[in-house]
Order: C-alpha cells, then sequence, then structure tokens
C-alpha cells in the first residue's frame, strides 16, 4: 500500500459529480474522517429538505457528515483543526474555501476541477464548455488557492466532447478519467514526485454560475449556438422557449441546413413525426425532445400526439398572454 496510504482526508463535495471520487477514497484505503457537505435544501411541491447525493453516499458508509452553514464558523474550523488531515480533497463543494480552512491540511487542499485550467474557471465548467462549443476539455488536479481556480496545477488529462454530448454526459466522461486522476495525484504527492506548475493567468476563461433565466433561447441567434445551449443546459437548468405563452423545455434538438429568408426567427415552418422545425439566426433547428410544465420529457410523436402545436407561431422569449395549451 502506498506510503500514507492511511493519512486522515477530509473530502468536500456536493452532487452527484463528488459521489464516485469519494467512492474512490474509500476502496483505495484511505481514511476518510468526514465528510463536508452543503446543509439540506428544500426540494419539490412540497419544500422538504433533502440531502445532498454526497451525504447519502456518506451516510450509508457511516461517515461523520458536516453541513456548516458558514465555512468560517468557529466550531467548524475547530471541528476540522481537532481531525488534523493531512489532505482535504474538494470536489465539486459548491462554495468559495476561506483561508482559515487551506491552511489547516499538512500537504494542502487538493482541488478537482472539470476542466483543463485555465480553461473554463468558475462554478459551471462542464456546462460552459459545451455552450461555447468547445471539442476538448478535461480534467485538473491543484493546489487550491485563496482566490478561485488559480491554484498551481498537479495533473491535467484530457477528453473530447463529442458533438451529440449534453451536460450530463460529459459529466459522466470527466468523473469516469477524474477518479483514477485523483487516486493517482494523493499516491504522488505522498512521494513527493509531483512538482505543481503554476497556471497561465493571462489564458484564463471564465465559467459563472448558471441561473434558471440563461436557458431562455434567443431564435435570433445561430442554430449552432442555440444547439450547444440546449446541450450545455441538460439537465440542468434545462433550455426552454414560449408557445403562445406556454413553457416548452427543450431537451433535445438537431441542426438542419438551411438557407431561409422569408421566414422570421422562432417561426415554425414544419411539423412532422420525429420534430418540430424552427427557423433561427441563420438556419433551422428541429426539436426532438420536449417538456411542458407538469408533464414528463417527450420524443416528438409521443408529446405531437397529446398537443395541437400549429404553424407559423413564432416562439417567444417571454410568457406574452396566457393561453392554454389545445390538448
Amino acid at each position: 500500500m502506498t506510503a500514507g496510504v492511511r493519512t486522515p482526508i477530509v473530502l468536500m463535495g456536493t452532487p452527484s459529480f463528488s459521489v464516485p471520487f469519494l467512492d474512490a477514497l474509500l476502496k483505495s484505503g484511505r481514511d476518510v474522517k468526514a465528510v463536508v457537505t452543503q446543509p439540506d435544501k428544500p426540494k419539490g411541491r412540497g419544500q422538504r429538505l433533502m440531502p445532498s447525493p454526497v451525504k447519502e453516499f456518506a451516510q450509508k458508509q457511516n461517515i461523520t457528515i458536516l453541513q456548516p452553514t458558514r465555512l468560517s464558523e468557529p466550531l467548524f474550523v475547530q471541528t476540522i483543526k481537532e481531525i488534523n488531515p493531512v489532505y482535504i480533497v474538494v470536489v465539486a463543494y459548491g462554495r468559495i474555501i476561506p483561508s482559515v480552512i487551506l491552511r489547516i491540511p499538512e500537504k494542502g487542499c487538493i482541488n478537482v476541477h472539470a476542466s483543463l485550467l485555465p480553461d473554463y474557471r468558475g462554478a459551471s465548467p462542464i456546462q460552459w464548455a459545451i455552450i461555447k462549443g468547445s471539442t476538448c476539455t478535461g480534467v485538473t488536479t491543484m493546489m487550491m488557492s485563496e482566490t478561485l481556480d488559480t491554484g498551481d496545477i498537479l495533473l491535467q488529462e484530457k477528453v473530447k466532447i463529442d458533438i451529440t454530448d449534453s451536460a450530463g454526459s460529459l459529466s459522466r466522461k470527466l468523473s469516469d478519467i477524474g477518479v483514477p486522476l485523483l487516486i493517482k495525484t494523493l499516491n504522488g504527492l505522498d512521494r513527493w514526485d509531483i512538482t505543481p506548475q503554476p497556471q497561465d493567468h493571462d489564458k484564463a476563461t471564465y465559467a459563472p454560475l448558471l441561473k434558471k433565466e440563461d436557458g431562455l433561447i434567443d431564435w435570433q441567434d445561430k442554430s449552432e449556438n442555440i444547439y450547444n445551449r440546449i446541450r450545455g443546459f441538460n439537465p440542468w437548468p434545462g433550455a426552454y422557449t414560449f408557445y403562445k405563452g406556454n413553457r416548452w423545455s427543450i431537451w433535445k434538438a438537431i441542426i438542419i441546413e438551411s438557407h431561409l429568408s422569408a421566414n422570421k426567427p422562432g417561426e415554425i415552418i414544419e411539423i412532422n413525426h420525429d420534430g418540430i422545425i424552427v427557423v433561427t439566426g441563420d438556419s433551422v433547428l428541429k426539436i426532438t425532445e420536449i417538456q411542458i410544465a407538469g408533464k414528463k420529457k417527450m420524443a416528438m410523436e409521443e408529446f405531437l400526439r397529446g398537443y395541437k402545436v400549429e404553424t407559423g407561431v413564432i416562439l417567444k422569449k417571454e410568457d406574452g398572454n396566457k393561453e392554454s395549451v389545445v390538448i
């Protein structure tokens, strides 16, 4: 077993992306003393408090769970000091780690970031890589610093972004390569054979936190940009538009090459069993999977069996005058 394998570790993470990393640490024999995850959040119509995926997994493994409202809380800081971790591993925790925590672990705070830093620093690197049309991304392990995603790089591994990838599928790809990369990083740090490399800050790009309203489709944009937005916002927060005042969530689409001059962006020009064809700023896009409020996602053939859709209607960027969907 690698030297230092039983040294105490604290993992900080929140979404499902973080779970395989925690699982790998446990399977590698490392001594995970505690998991830090964000407080339970209200979800659904009943607004019932729900635990994060990391908390759910940690509970099954009987690992100590810490959920501070603020990472600078004196009691939380003291708890981490008493654990005295050699490493704190941070995987999509969702908040900036203050310096008082960064200074605690003997060998530092190690962050797993889902991009090839300095590209896509920030909270949503997977989504923005797709939205911006990147064809390649990857995973970086780095030493954390007091400013966001600016620490020295430890190891990196690339992955290709396929034209059909959504944020969900790309997240799984990055997790698959990121998990062994984290273990490789910790093993290398244990042996002191990884030399941290400073980032080129002049080449940095950014991936700000997504908001629900960011998913609103602008049909005057190019087809490629709309297509990338649909993929990048799947599964959250979802790309959407409005048909006669009713919100449509668009989950899948196909770009169709076309040169149109007489039709307006957002106009529905054709409806068939496998898609609704909509004019964009430079060509047309075929919507192939859709969802309306309170209903499940549906392939187009199923959707059209239950809902009347008309050609000539222009999809809007706002609710407009509310009208009922014809069923």
